[in-house]
């Protein structure tokens, strides 16, 4: 990983309302993100994701897709396109991009890197996940390229994201692990990418007040998401 986190990108050179983000990533660490850290001796294994804020119509969005439910694991995962680094990959920024193109069509022409974020651990599975941020100046056409691997892909207007009618924290049973999450434009959204979000959102300066006391027992709410849409959402959670 060659790039360090922070701006790549002068803050008046993106759009205003993305302006902040950028302005600020060079001042955030992991902890802004996370409580977890990998313990000592831990080995962990290098990913990068890609935050693509796009807008159109509807205003400032960010491109989610939601995994194949026929995957041995995480079926049914919302998530931001990314995944491990390859032996090719000259750093996050082309990891975040490659897997982006591979798992939606994205056009990397038309996506223009703005920012990375701190290197996250996500226990569940041992990955060492950087955040790259970018706006999408040029939006391409996307769709699931493999529908083995990918179900969906959505492009979620943040005022939906933001919206306190869409926004609750999830807990598994027992106590224990709790995190924020998000059911919106059908998509059941938790974990990892829900906390990123989460963050974001805050950090953009996008948040509305919600509901933090709102909070609902993970297997009930996702197994009453499966019951609307049909659609399996069983991911393990980070």
């Amino acid at each position: 990983m060659t790039e360090s986190s922070g701006p790549l990108v002068h803050p008046d050179d993106v759009p205003d309302w993305l302006r902040r983000l950028v302005e600020i990533s060079g001042e955030l660490d992991a902890r802004t993100f996370t409580r977890f850290t990998p313990p000592s001796g831990t080995s962990t294994r290098p990913a990068s994701v890609l935050v693509l804020f796009g807008d159109d119509e509807r205003g400032p969005d960010v491109l989610l897709l939601r995994r194949a439910d026929t995957l041995g694991s995480h079926a049914g995962q919302v998530a931001f396109p990314g995944g491990g680094v390859d032996e090719h990959d000259e750093g996050p920024v082309h990891t975040a991009l490659r897997e982006a193109e591979e798992e939606t069509g994205v056009d990397p022409s038309g996506v223009r890197p703005v920012a990375v974020l701190p290197e996250l651990y996500v226990p569940v599975s041992g990955f060492a996940v950087t955040p790259v941020l970018a706006h999408w100046h040029e939006p391409s056409p996307v769709h699931a390229v493999d529908p083995g691997e990918t179900a969906a892909v959505a492009r979620v207007p943040l005022a939906d994201l933001a919206d306190p009618a869409n926004r609750f924290h999830v807990r598994r049973p027992g106590g224990g692990w709790k995190g924020p999450a998000f059911e919106v434009e059908g998509l059941f959204v938790w974990g990892f990418t829900a906390g990123l979000l989460s963050v974001l959102l805050t950090l953009g300066g996008w948040e509305r007040d919600w509901d933090h006391t709102d909070v609902r027992d993970l297997d009930v709410a996702l197994a009453e998401h499966e019951a609307r849409t049909g659609r399996r959402s069983r991911h393990s959670a980070s």
